[in-house]
């Protein structure tokens, strides 16, 4: 009998990939002390090295990616997913509504819009130039099923530009104006951020054009990027204080990353602790929660090694600050 029960446990219902795994005490504790107004996800869900951390039984990255977020949603520590392949390909309405069917209510996604709005057409073989920054686009196949799809579980909408050429760079004003025309002719109500891997175009024109319409800066922890607490500083905070500000922790800064995929997989453990990453993280975090915003954290593997233990350490690196804080030092 045993054994068949075995069996029978090992042949689950697509509802049920992976199944919640049971966290431990570190993990709750870390959940227990995180502070109000501040969530905790990666990218994607679907990695078959996260069994045993977020998902109770081994199961196929194929499955997980199909059904395992409901598991993932479960983890005390996870509140939050980034949705990576609506950057290839936008989703439906229906595609929304089917991933979000068993997810608590205070769950939030990170959306990243379509490359084709995001990428210009010297930036990469086969980019649509007739869709870069195409306003009509944006409403029509991401705003407007993404709003309807997701409705009180979105957090943000992210348009994130690739590495851009010197000709974009060196014209950091033009660029800066294309954004903020662009911005400006979105509907309002969704928060929105925007996310640049050229230091070069975090101009006062940048900050401008996201003040202006409500508009997040996306901080992004990348070898190309100044470290967060710097791109706070160049930018002010008129560039992130209006809504919800989301921070994307993708890379080690030694490391590219199809190098990084390589030396990581399969995302079980850390591998390269970024110890300075999360300090600034942290303060950059306490920083704009006392401001009274919100802050979406969304970790990569190839930051460290395994996105939920680089979480993990994040909040037990906010729970220091907070240490700190009260004993005033």
């Amino acid at each position: 009998m045993p054994e068949q029960i075995d069996l029978f446990s090992a042949l689950q219902l697509p509802h049920e990939a992976g199944g919640a795994a049971v966290p431990g005490f570190e993990w709750l504790e870390a959940a227990r002390c995180l502070p109000a107004g501040l969530r905790l996800g990666t990218s994607s869900w679907a990695y078959s090295g996260w069994t045993g951390v977020v998902y109770r039984r081994q199961a196929t990255e194929q499955l997980l990616a199909r059904a395992g977020l409901a598991s993932y949603a479960q983890h005390p520590l996870l509140g939050a997913v980034g949705l990576d392949k609506t950057y290839y390909a936008p989703f439906s309405s229906a595609d929304y509504r089917r991933l979000t069917k068993d997810l608590p209510a205070n769950f939030r996604f990170l959306v990243k819009a379509h490359a084709a709005l995001t990428t210009p057409a010297d930036a990469q073989p086969g980019a649509s130039p007739d869709r870069f920054l195409d306003i009509d686009y944006a409403i029509e196949r991401v705003i407007t099923p993404t709003v309807e799809g997701l409705q009180g579980r979105l957090g943000v909408i992210l348009f994130q530009f690739p590495p851009l050429s010197v000709k974009h760079v060196r014209d950091s004003g033009r660029f800066a104006s294309a954004i903020g025309q662009f911005l400006d002719g979105l509907p309002r109500g969704p928060q929105y951020a925007v996310e640049v891997r050229n230091r070069e175009l975090l101009t006062p024109q940048y900050a401008d054009a996201l003040a202006r319409n409500g508009v997040t800066h996306s901080f992004n922890i990348h070898p190309r990027m100044p470290d967060v607490l710097e791109q706070a500083e160049i930018l002010g905070e008129r560039a992130w204080l209006g809504g919800t500000v989301a921070i994307r922790w993708m890379l080690h800064p030694t490391q590219e990353y199809e190098a990084a995929r390589r030396r990581y997989f399969p995302f079980d453990r850390l591998v390269d602790p970024d110890l300075r990453s999360r300090f600034s993280m942290a303060e950059l975090i306490v920083k704009i929660l006392s401001r009274g915003n919100e802050v979406l954290v969304i970790a990569n593997n190839k930051a460290e090694g395994s996105a939920p233990y680089s979480l993990l350490g994040l909040a037990q690196e906010l729970a220091r600050h907070g240490e700190f804080a009260e004993s005033g030092e």
